[in-house]
Parts: structure tokens; sequence; C-alpha cells
């Protein structure tokens, strides 16, 4: 480390006054003009990790579904997994250093983490669509030259491509070519494999519109269309040509407001889908005959691929372990489905991918979503292999054909984090394979009515949870309130939770009605008790 270059290249992104950020799930994520120091201190921290690890880090600019004034950084570890959250602590320290520190923090992170400091670097980084990002993405670069790493600018990239990217490099091109080449050679190969055994359709049953919000999954899948079969007809909305990113569209607005995006026309039973500004999230969409608007959101999307691949796993007949895993804001019907019907295990964790993911890896197809659209299936090694070495061997036809249907279905899924393009080619594959409408897709089960909001408070902290943060442990009262409130409604269910990154606590309700009146109200006297057990600021919540 030559420290009169690092304090030059400091000096050319100085630390605003002040400014304190936390780098969380979603890293470090603000106004666009206030990261520039944070980039450059990503960069230098990418160096120090690769050198920890021996292997390529990634360093993503994007903030996903935020509004376009903002943006945000994360970094990607080896395999294409979230930071180890023992390095969101170290990034959270060089972040928030003032600039005469910076070189003890540096050291203090090499001496806890045993980094050598005369090893090879190596990162890539890769940055959204957004008008700050190319600024910001030099930052990055600048933070890892002055600290004489290697890097590879991938450019304009969704989230998951450069995740797959930094995957495919760290396991020699074991996962795939770490080009957007390989990955569109690799996803549209597996498509086309799998919809060559689908039953002859319409041309209906191939078209999709898609809401790219304004966002950088329209340039991504304009240029994978040439890859498609010709049978697939994709028609992008929201392209970036016209409108801001994330403005009233993407995969946040349809699912937060239950409504059609701006910039999308929808005919009747229409199948629509909306990606997220970094094309990480989807949520599927139609509206009836009569007009009502139907949201497929993450849960119902878990819910399809498991039955699919339950279907598969039974047909080939090895003892493989499944599971789904979800948070608590899943819907009730969902996880009864799964469990009670479909007779797959349910684990429900702390709400953050990160979490998910973790869990998942617990079992050899481990399905988890969020409820917001974002998710993805892991195969562990052993089933991977096992699965391959059916679809090669296996003597019985029938067995030997699901082995292979699985085979495709591993190598479309991105297994290092949710991917729109990817699950979208899953979900649109499975419903051409099983022949299934938007309609049929949806009536699987019926979602509860459930209501979200959010009550101020002047300390967010004094709320405390459990249970995967379904029960609240403190201020003391609070849940016994909440079971006496929830008693009153039908299948009904409420949590609260303290929101990561405003003084707000977030209230989730649901129950079972014909219209949303249960859950609404139930919502509101969960949220009158937060307010006066737990502080509440301002007036108190209004009925809905």
């Amino acid at each position: 480390m030559d420290p009169e270059a690092l304090k030059k290249y400091s000096a050319l992104h100085p630390k605003p006054a002040g400014l304190s950020l936390q780098y969380g799930t979603a890293g470090f994520r603000t106004r666009a003009e206030q990261l520039d120091h944070v980039m450059f201190r990503m960069g230098l921290l990418a160096v120090l990790r690769s050198r920890a690890v021996g292997a390529t880090i990634g360093v993503m600019v994007t903030a996903s579904h935020n509004p376009e004034e903002d943006n945000g950084v994360k970094l990607i570890d080896p395999l294409g997994e979230m930071l180890h959250p023992s390095w969101e602590e170290y990034a959270t320290q060089l972040a928030n250093a003032e600039e005469q520190e910076l070189q003890q923090v540096i050291t203090e992170i090499c001496q806890k983490a045993a980094v050598n400091q005369h090893k090879d670097a190596s990162v890539f980084v890769g940055r959204d669509t957004r008008p700050s990002s190319e600024k910001l993405s030099q930052s990055v670069i600048d933070g890892i030259s002055v600290l004489g790493g290697q890097y590879h600018d991938y450019g304009l990239v969704t989230t998951p491509q450069l995740h797959y990217m930094v995957c495919c490099q760290n396991t020699q091109g074991q996962y795939g070519k770490a080009t957007l080449e390989g990955y569109y050679e690799k996803l549209s190969k597996a498509f086309t494999e799998l919809i060559k055994q689908c039953p002859s359709s319409g041309e209906s049953q191939r078209r999709l519109k898609i809401d790219c919000a304004n966002g950088i999954g329209a340039l991504k899948l304009s240029e994978m269309k040439p890859y498609f079969p010709k049978e697939v007809l994709i028609h992008l909305y929201n392209d970036g040509t016209k409108e801001k990113l994330n403005h009233l569209c993407g995969a946040d607005f349809v699912k937060v407001h239950q409504e059609p995006p701006r910039g999308i026309d929808m005919k009747p039973n229409e199948r629509c889908c909306s990606f997220d500004g970094d094309a990480d999230r989807i949520v599927y969409y139609y509206k009836d005959a009569a007009g009502r608007f139907h949201l497929i959101d993450g849960d119902k999307i878990a819910t399809l691929i498991s039955i699919f691949l339950k279907e598969l796993l039974g047909k080939v007949e090895q003892p493989l372990k499944m599971a789904v895993v979800q948070t608590a804001y899943a819907n009730g019907s969902s996880t009864r489905y799964l469990e009670e019907t479909l007779k797959v295990p349910v684990h429900c964790v702390k709400t953050g991918v990160k979490h998910l993911h973790h869990k998942a890896q617990e079992f050899d197809v481990g399905v988890y979503f969020e409820a917001n659209g974002h998710g993805t299936v892991l195969f562990s090694k052993a089933a991977e292999s096992k699965i391959r070495q059916l679809a090669r061997e296996e003597k019985d036809d029938k067995k030997r054909e699901a082995a292979k249907v699985l085979e495709h279905m591993i190598d479309l899924i991105n297994q290092t984090v949710g991917d729109a393009i990817s699950d979208m080619l899953v979900i649109e594959a499975i419903l051409a394979l099983k022949g299934l409408t938007v309609q049929q897709w949806d009536a699987i089960y019926t979602d509860l009515p459930n209501r979200l909001l959010k009550v101020q408070v002047a300390d967010r902290r004094v709320i405390a949870t459990g249970d995967a943060e379904r029960r609240a442990l403190t201020p003391a009262g609070l849940q016994e309130e909440l079971d006496g409130l929830v008693g009153k409604y039908r299948l009904a269910r409420a949590f609260v939770r303290p929101s990561g990154t405003e003084d707000v606590v977030r209230v989730y309700a649901e129950a079972d009605a014909q219209g949303r009146e249960n859950a609404d109200a139930l919502a509101h006297e969960v949220s009158l008790a937060v307010y006066n057990l737990a502080g509440g600021k301002g007036a108190p919540p209004q009925p809905i």
C-alpha cells in the first residue's frame, strides 16, 4: 500500500462531513451525490476481500428499485453470493472513516481478516443505467487501482449477471463462461431444450409483455432476443427511452400498489410481468375479463416452481430432500398450500435475501422467494451430480427423461442470486410444459387479503422480535395485545418489525374475508397497538 497515493486519491473522493452510512442487505444505498467516497472505498475493500479469499470479487453499482436519483453499491463474494456478514462490518467502518483515519482502518482490516497485501487481487465491476452510475463506477475503479488490484469493467449489466460472472470466474468455467454471451447462450440453450418438449400451443401461450422498469433489463433482454427460439414472443415496455427509472413502473411499484405499471396496455387474461431496476426481482399479473387486476407475486412463483420440481423428483425416484424457504411476509395461503396440499416442508427465516439463501443451502433442492419477487432455486452439489448422472446413464426411459428436464432446469436457473431474466424463462418453460394459462396458475390457491402499514415511532429499537420476526419480544405486553386482536378474525395473522432504514415499525396483517375489510381492520388495530405501546409519533393511525 502506497500511503501517499492513497492520500492523494482519497482527497479526490472526499467524505461529506457528518455523513454516516450502514452496509445492509442491499449494501449501501442513498442519494447518488453522497456516494462518491463510498464507491472509492468499496473499490479498496473489494481488493482486500479478494486478497483475503484468493478469488475474484464483484462490485455492482445499483440502487435496484429505488428512484433514479438514488444509487448504491453491493459487493459479491466468490461463488456469486452476497458479501460475508463479517465483512459488512468492515464495509461500514471503511465508508464512515474520516480521511486521516483511512490508512489506519485499512491496516486494522488487514490484521483482523489476515489479508496478505502482497497477493494478487481481481475485481469485476458492473453498473445499472442510472445517470450517476458511470461516474460512481469510475470511483470504484480508482479505489481498486490505488491498492494495485486488477479489474474487469463489464459496464452495463444486470445485478444477477455480475453475480453469475463472478461465480463462473471462480469455478474455472464449471458454472459457465464469464461473459455476457456465455450467460445468454447457457440460459437460452437450456430454455430451448425445455420448450422443445412442449405440446404445441397457440401463439398467445408464448406471448409475454414485460415491463422493464425503464432499467437495465430492457437493454439486456434486447441483446438476448436473438438467442431465443422464434416461438417466444416477448414485447418490452418501459424500456428506458422515454421515462425515468422505476417511475410508476417496475416490480416494486406493481407489488406495493397492486396495480399495472404505467406504459403497458393490458388486454383481458394477457400474461404480463415486471422487472425491477436492476432486474433481480420479477412479479407477474393479468386483468380478468371483468377488468380486475390480479397480482402473481413471489409466493405464487415459488409454488409453481415447487409443484413442477416435486413432480420431476417423484419421477426420478431419488431420495432428494426438497424444501421451500419463506419470510413472515409470505401469504398464509401459500404456506398452507405448500405444507398441506403439496406436502413440501416450509421454513420461515428473517427478512432479507441472505437469510433465505443461507437456509436454502441446507437442502438437496431449496426453493426460496420473497413475496416481492426476489428468489431462486438452489441444488446441492450432490443432487446436481446425481441428476446429471441419471440424465446420461438411467436405463428407464421415463426416469431418464425426467432427469433431463431437471438438468435443463439446473442450467436455466441462476443459482447465485434471484434473477428476473432467468426466473422469467423458468416460469415460461413451466407454464408451456404444463399447458397452464396465467389464470390457471393464479387459481392454484387464493391469497388471503393482506395489508402492509408503517407506524412512525420515536425509536424503532424499542421493538425486538423473535421466531423469524413473527413475534414481538419487546415492548412488554405488545405480543399479548396482538394475539388478542388476531384471535378476533378467521385465518388471521399479524406481525410487526422495526424497519432497517427509517424510524418506523412495519405492520403486516392478513385475514380471511370476501373483501379486504377484515385485513384492513386488523392492520389498523395492530398499528394502534404499536403506536400506544411503542411510543408513536405524530397523529395516531387512522382507520383504512
